[in-house]
């Protein structure tokens, strides 16, 4: 009995929504072309990268070194894009992370990616409005900063800023109130938005090389002592590190590309038009990989030109563009930079960003199969069929688990204790060389199997190296985050665990789906009503 529960509660864990083949038919009417597909990536992404990451990155974690950060961050961001695209081209309607998971690893781990979307999108509006808000203050002799912090100082460093931000979270009402009554942008005015801040971040990249200086990435401790010297004021200056280039050596760097990462999270929005785009199949691996590359070279010319123009550990992180200006002698460009961040949160927060998470007419199956098929070694290393059966699914589905895990423990190995494995333990060496193994067995496994025939507009290549260079990249990445950072995400998860397990699990759509009966079995009582309330 007590088996039954459980493997029911584990079923219910796990369940997955099935894609029909009508599924292409929508009532939308498809006018995105490519381009706008870019323009909406590029839009959704560019913003917090250029005017909130930039400055706080290169001051105390990486230095000139944060065009290198960007670099890395964003081939793990395409290698993600990568296998994403594909989950683009095989549903043709307009998806999600969130859907993807639902279709392909179960109801739990859905919700814990929705989950983390709705924090994702909260913090980059957020930031990217604190972001306005600062440039504004800053045109205006950051009164506003300085009456609020002297009336309502919260003082609960590490956890809160140093006051409310009123007027950001105006500038979030106001447009969310705007969506609210129906006022979205339409593509036309998307285009304009990111071309107008692209054109801003041109305006940067060209005056940072015209009034750069490259001494600034040759930094030294008797310029760090001049320039505290001169200025006289400590508190605004951040660490110098061992100067130089990369001032905070590899492991700064490696912080560095972790928080440069989340610069690039937003191009998933372009997999939610999958209703309204022309061809979706095309369209959307194109769109993923184009924005992607267009908002690596934004950051990485902006990251270029803002530690060209200014000291890194002069940099302010609330406002590093417009001091950046007022240090080499320009003020006005101030306002071309708010210009471009107004832009960058109106295209930043759009209806486009928002996770769709649609009740689709999908009915939930069991994966059928042959009767008798049994879990064998022989098919789990030589499977006989060229196209994938239920059994092969499963295998391949407990594999990329195990494959998971596998990799987050060799990534905890390689960020935690890099020293004993470096200088030779063999404690440490033997549990690598172990990973390994299980690793490649696994993988060796997973490649055996059949693959799906079905012809695409893209699929990833290399299968399925490409997906583990992707896992291990943004794991290890994963693992250069502060234990504070991993404190907080562990009281969001919780937070949206209690919903998951206290209402969601119990309420969800497809909970609901397997409470009805067949729809014959609904006919037949339909018909037996009808027939017993007939008289004569």
């Amino acid at each position: 009995m007590l088996w039954r529960v459980l493997r029911r509660f584990g079923q219910k864990l796990v369940r997955r929504r099935t894609i029909q083949p009508g599924m292409a038919d929508t009532r939308f009417a498809r006018c995105l072309s490519t381009l706008d597909l870019v323009a909406l990536g590029v839009g959704s992404t560019l913003g917090a990268g250029v005017y909130v990451l930039a400055g706080e990155v290169a001051k105390d974690k990486a230095g000139p070194s944060i065009v290198i950060c960007f670099l890395v961050a964003a081939l793990s961001s395409v290698l993600a894009g990568l296998c994403y695209a594909e989950f683009g081209a095989r549903v043709p309607r307009s998806g999600s992370a969130y859907l993807y998971s639902y279709v392909t690893v179960g109801e739990l781990w859905a919700f814990t990616t929705g989950w983390n979307l709705i924090l994702s999108y909260v913090i980059g509006t957020a930031s990217v409005a604190r972001a306005w808000s600062s440039a504004f203050d800053n045109l205006i002799g950051n009164h506003i900063s300085q009456i609020l912090q002297g009336s309502i100082s919260l003082r609960i460093p590490h956890v809160l800023a140093d006051y409310p931000d009123f007027f950001a979270l105006c500038l979030v009402l106001l447009l969310t109130g705007l969506l609210a009554l129906g006022a979205s942008e339409s593509a036309l005015v998307t285009k304009v938005f990111t071309a107008v801040n692209l054109l801003v971040l041109g305006f940067v990249i060209i005056s940072g090389f015209i009034k750069g200086d490259l001494h600034n990435w040759k930094l030294t401790e008797e310029d760090y002592k001049r320039a505290v010297a001169d200025l006289n004021d400590t508190y605004s200056f951040g660490p110098l590190g061992s100067g130089g280039f990369m001032p905070f050596g590899i492991s700064g760097l490696l912080r560095g590309a972790a928080t440069c990462f989340y610069a690039f999270v937003g191009f998933d929005c372009i997999a939610t038009t999958g209703e309204e785009a022309q061809n979706p199949q095309r369209s959307i691996p194109l769109g993923i990989v184009i924005s992607l590359f267009v908002c690596f070279l934004a950051y990485f010319g902006v990251s270029s030109a803002l530690t060209l123009m200014m000291p890194y550990y002069h940099l302010q992180p609330e406002s590093p563009l417009p001091e950046a200006f007022l240090y080499v002698g320009w003020a006005p460009a101030r306002y071309v930079v708010a210009v471009g961040s107004l832009c960058a949160l109106s295209t930043r927060y759009q209806p486009g960003q928002e996770t769709k998470i649609e009740d689709y007419d999908m009915e939930m199956e069991e994966d059928g199969g042959p009767e008798g098929e049994n879990l064998t070694l022989q098919k789990i290393f030589c499977p006989h069929n060229s196209i994938p059966t239920p059994l092969s699914g499963r295998v391949v589905y407990v594999c990329s688990s195990l494959l998971a895990l596998l990799l987050s423990g060799l990534c905890l190995v390689l960020a935690q204790w890099p020293i004993p494995l470096l200088s030779g333990d063999p404690t440490w060496v033997a549990v690598v060389v172990l990973l390994l193994v299980f690793i490649t067995g696994i993988t060796g496994v997973i490649w055996r199997q059949p693959q799906s025939s079905t012809p695409l507009n893209f699929k990833v290549p290399a299968l399925p190296l490409i997906p583990i260079l992707s896992i291990f990249v943004n794991v290890y990445l994963m693992m250069q985050m502060t234990a504070g950072t991993w404190a907080r995400f562990g009281v969001w998860m919780l937070i949206g665990f209690v919903i998951y397990f206290g209402y969601g699990i119990r309420h969800s759509v497809e909970e609901i789906k397997s409470r009805k009966p067949p729809l014959k079995s609904r006919a037949r009582i339909l018909d037996l009503d009808l027939s017993g309330s007939y008289t004569p």
